[in-house]
């Protein structure tokens, strides 16, 4: 079984080739996108682990339409019922942003 680390590395490194969000698409989201869609997907792992707390969270589940946060267009909005990808997802697009942060210094 794979760790969290590993996971989130499979995750972006199956961005980059399958999707080609590369680092020179990455650093055209510069009003924090990267980080919004992060935190959806870490809110979607929530309300697909916690629903029995009688928390709403309208708009992170699958089949339901994309939150107000998301910060692109709503067919890109693929939530899991499984909290671990949502998770996995998360750490993706916050790896994407630390990249796109350090590549902004040089």
């Amino acid at each position: 079984m794979r760790n969290g680390i590993e996971l989130i590395a499979e995750e972006r490194q199956r961005q980059l080739e399958k999707e080609a969000w590369t680092p020179d698409h990455d650093s055209n989201h510069n009003c924090e996108e990267l980080v919004h869609a992060a935190k959806c997907y870490a809110t979607a792992a929530i309300a697909n682990s916690y629903s029995k707390r009688n928390i709403t969270y309208t708009g992170y589940r699958p089949g339901e339409e994309a939150p107000n946060a998301w910060p692109w267009e709503k067919r890109w909005w693929k939530p899991s019922a499984d909290p671990i990808r949502n998770l996995v997802k998360a750490g993706a697009l916050i790896a994407a942003e630390i990249d796109r942060l350090q590549n902004n210094k040089s």
